[in-house]
């Protein structure tokens, strides 16, 4: 990833992490989610996970799930993807295992998450999302599983119900910024495809028109000769400014160019004139 996509995916992780539920549900199911972070060290995550635990403490209430940090994720984790759990519960719980076991990319404008856990708990978090219409993936990658999220659209609808409004406001100006580019450079390319072919065009009439007039291909008072020396004169013109320099109609212009180059081409292929000159 470049500087500015690393940049915002910390931000994306930073303001994630400064959120700090109302409920104390949410607490308890993002805590249990934080808990299980593997070998990952962030001064945000450990932040969060103290002032959380103080939180709870000052409340008088317990951690929902006992058992290892691996082992309180699970559980949580089962429990939300049942019938009866509430959705405020369900995104603290999500947006926990992003900080605590996520994986974001955002190079080259490619947008690609994935969160690693166990298969056992993949399953339990592809069910939660899924009923909550939250986009992802399940997949399995040597034994183990992982929620994947591709595409930016998608992923911004996922930051955005997770509580990263800001970082989410960003990305949507940074894919603003990219159309915007992507849309000129095509103006831009085809503007200049188009320039190209009109050049070689009018080199290519032009020599044909130079020996129309040497080879007495054309009747020297007739409006293809005119059109001609016109064109001879001036390759790099387009056939607008010929037109209004001969005071013709520019499908005038082109028919009689046109017609120039079958002639020469006709006379060169079989050895003579071709037909009488052109008036």
């Amino acid at each position: 990833m470049s500087r500015g996509e690393a940049d915002l995916v910390a931000s994306i992780r930073h303001e994630l992490a400064a959120i700090r539920p109302a409920r104390t549900c949410c607490i308890q199911a993002q805590l249990a989610a934080l808990a299980d972070s593997g070998r990952r060290v962030d001064v945000s995550l450990a932040r969060a996970v103290h002032e959380l635990g103080t939180e709870l403490a000052q409340r008088g209430a317990e951690r929902g799930w006992a058992g290892s940090p691996r082992s309180q994720a699970e559980r949580c984790a089962a429990d939300l993807a049942g019938a009866r759990s509430a959705q405020h519960c369900r995104l603290a719980l999500l947006r926990g295992r992003l900080l605590a076991r996520g994986s974001l990319s955002l190079a080259s404008g490619s947008v690609h998450l994935e969160i690693n856990v166990s298969s056992a708990e993949a399953t339990d978090l592809a069910r939660l999302t899924e009923r909550d219409q939250l986009g992802g993936h399940r997949r399995e990658r040597r034994g183990k599983g992982l929620l994947v999220w591709k595409g930016r659209d998608v992923l911004i609808d996922l930051l955005r119900r997770l509580g990263a409004t800001a970082a989410v406001a960003e990305m949507e100006a940074r894919g603003v910024g990219r159309e915007m580019r992507g849309s000129l450079n095509r103006s831009v390319n085809a503007e200049t495809a188009n320039l190209t072919r009109a050049v070689h065009a009018g080199m290519r009439q032009a020599r044909a028109c130079t020996s129309a007039l040497e080879e007495d291909l054309l009747q020297s008072d007739g409006v293809h000769a005119r059109v001609a020396r016109a064109r001879s004169g001036a390759p790099d013109a387009t056939l607008s400014e010929l037109a209004a320099e001969l005071d013709l109609a520019r499908s005038t212009v082109q028919r009689a160019l046109a017609e120039i180059e079958r002639r020469v081409s006709a006379a060169q292929g079989g050895g003579h004139s071709a037909g009488q000159p052109l008036r």
